[in-house]
């Protein structure tokens, strides 16, 4: 059986700051745009009542990261309905059923239509849908032209017309002529002495309208010379070869690149040519569906393609004479999949070894303290070791994600001021069972000191340190913590070396991985090198002694105090 509770953790947590709606936001997205959980049940209601406090920059952001997903209708409509910068990346990859792209097409604005007219494959019937909104995208209103833009980058600028005085039910050629964004460009651009005014309400005269785009153009020919902007990647192209396999005709793509690559050829890793697929296909002349071309050359032809072709025989003779097929671009579904970092990798692992462990605990306390019913005694003592053993796993597990996170640059950190004395001393509290099965006294410091860093990052820091430490302490033996005179920019925390770690001087200590450590699953090397990267990435330091590892963070500088002293 396969728990997942993560939608539950999620919710669990109350958003109380624009930073946790945030994190909530993108985690909820995340988790129904793959499918990870139903798109139409508490998460999207706890979406609707969070989208308020979250940032449009978070939520373009979020929706841009579900690019090569899939996710539900009910997903897409919230995100198509929002902003245009959140709606294009979901609009411009979204995979729905004919019945709810009609369903959603009446909901979106002109803008977010212009987005879907872009794509190229959409089904005949929701293109049909589409092309009927013609009309109400591209309107004559109020005497002014609304024009749908050419792309969800850039809109046109349009220039309302003169109010007119008497409205009646025609509107004048020449106030329509003052929407069209061309002319309104011309007449901002105009010189007041080089063409006459034009008037809405009077007669139209193209001359008027002819000398204002003149007197545009000449002033858009004399202006600098500018880098020729890609023009639109093609989405299909259809083909023809002869009988040796090579490219002799293609319609919709740019022909220099593709003309003269054969199909009998498989192209070398890397290389422009088809895979396999079309490569036998040829072979035995015979039909051959969604194989792979590469093509190299200009921007829009370059890339991957899937190509599928049948075989052509003369009818009198018989005789091949080549094929004839189309080719369009993968889905981003059928794209084949990236290396993923080891760190994201890990990170992933991490939380599947996560979740059943947490179920693991979860039922062992139950049975522990007899929630389902009588237990017997030998068995609860049996869940209460399980559930101890679960808890160190997740101990090590959250070692290992914060190892990931840290590898990967995803830790997330919050400084705040933190009094060292109290932390030690409930980090002491939690390894009281520790001290005591290694006969061993953990010595806390006598003063205090205050530094300003990540509270979790700081904690899970001297935990491992302290904890490793004492761990590796013989029976009788002493671990002091030190707090150093915190006179600079920086506190000192001094912690014993126990006897044990005698035989590793130095920074060797850090290479101890096949010893075992009671404070954690992973080793004292692996923990300790946690710490050690834990300091750095609150831009601290651990400096390991022959008798003494030092950890040095940055000081807390209390502001009044700071203040008297620059008066």
């Amino acid at each position: 059986m396969r728990f997942d509770d993560t939608l539950d953790t999620v919710l669990a947590t109350v958003p109380s700051s624009p930073a946790s709606a945030a994190a909530a936001w993108r985690q909820i997205v995340d988790l129904v745009g793959r499918g990870r959980v139903d798109g139409d049940g508490w998460a999207m209601l706890a979406l609707a009542e969070i989208r308020s406090d979250v940032a449009l920059s978070v939520r373009a952001a979020s929706a841009r990261a579900l690019f090569g997903a899939r996710p539900p209708a009910a997903l897409v409509r919230m995100l198509a309905l929002d902003d245009i910068a959140v709606g294009a990346p979901v609009l411009r990859d979204a995979e729905l059923s004919d019945d709810e792209w009609i369903a959603l097409l009446p909901e979106l604005s002109p803008t977010a239509r212009a987005v879907l007219r872009h794509r190229r494959d959409l089904p005949a019937k929701v293109a049909r849908a589409l092309e009927s909104y013609g009309p109400v995208d591209f309107v004559l209103a109020s005497g002014a032209i609304a024009v749908a833009p050419a792309s969800a980058e850039v809109v046109a600028e349009v220039v309302p017309p003169p109010p007119i005085t008497d409205p009646g039910p025609f509107v004048s050629v020449g106030s329509i002529a003052l929407g069209l964004p061309v002319v309104a460009e011309a007449l901002r651009r105009e010189n007041d002495n080089e063409a006459p005014s034009l008037d809405p309400d009077g007669v139209f005269t193209i001359a008027d309208v002819v000398a204002r785009l003149e007197a545009f153009q000449r002033e858009h020919d004399s202006a600098p010379v500018r880098a020729p902007r890609v023009g639109p990647i093609a989405g299909r192209f259809r083909f023809e070869t002869d009988a040796a396999g090579t490219f002799r005709w293609v319609e919709g793509a740019a022909r220099g690149a593709i003309v003269g690559l054969s199909l009998a050829t498989l192209a070398a890793p890397g290389a422009p040519g088809v895979d396999g697929v079309a490569a036998g296909a040829y072979r035995r002349r015979s039909r051959f569906g969604d194989a792979r071309l590469l093509i190299a050359g200009p921007a829009e032809t370059a890339g991957a393609w899937l190509i599928s072709a049948v075989p052509v025989f003369d009818p009198a003779s018989g005789r091949f004479t080549g094929y004839r097929g189309s080719a369009r671009r993968p889905r981003p579904h059928e794209q084949p999949e990236r290396a993923r970092p080891a760190a994201d990798t890990l990170r992933q692992l991490v939380h599947e070894l996560r979740t059943p462990t947490n179920a693991i605990a979860g039922f062992s306390e139950m049975i522990e303290h007899q929630i389902l019913g009588p237990v017997a005694e030998p068995y609860r003592d049996q869940a209460a070791a399980m559930r101890g053993d679960a808890g160190g796993l997740l101990a090590a597990i959250d070692d290992l994600d914060a190892a990931a996170r840290i590898e990967s640059g995803a830790l997330q950190l919050r400084p705040e001021r933190i009094a060292l004395a109290a932390l030690i001393a409930r980090i002491a509290r939690e390894l009281t069972e520790l001290a005591a099965a290694r006969c061993a006294t953990l010595a806390l410091p006598d003063g205090d000191a205050a530094v300003h860093a990540d509270l979790p990052a700081t904690e899970r820091l001297l935990s491992r340190l302290i904890g490793t430490l004492l761990g590796a302490a013989g029976a009788g033996e002493t671990i002091a913590v030190r707090l150093l005179d915190a006179a600079g920019a920086r506190v000192g925390i001094l912690v014993d070396r126990p006897a044990a770690l005698a035989a590793y001087p130095g920074d060797a200590v850090l290479a101890i991985d096949s010893e075992d450590s009671p404070a954690s699953l992973l080793g004292a090397g692996f923990a300790l090198r946690l710490a050690r990267n834990l300091a750095r990435e609150l831009g601290g330091s651990l400096v390991i002694g022959d008798r003494h590892l030092t950890l040095y963070l940055s000081a807390a500088v209390d502001r009044a105090m700071g203040q008297a002293q620059h008066n």
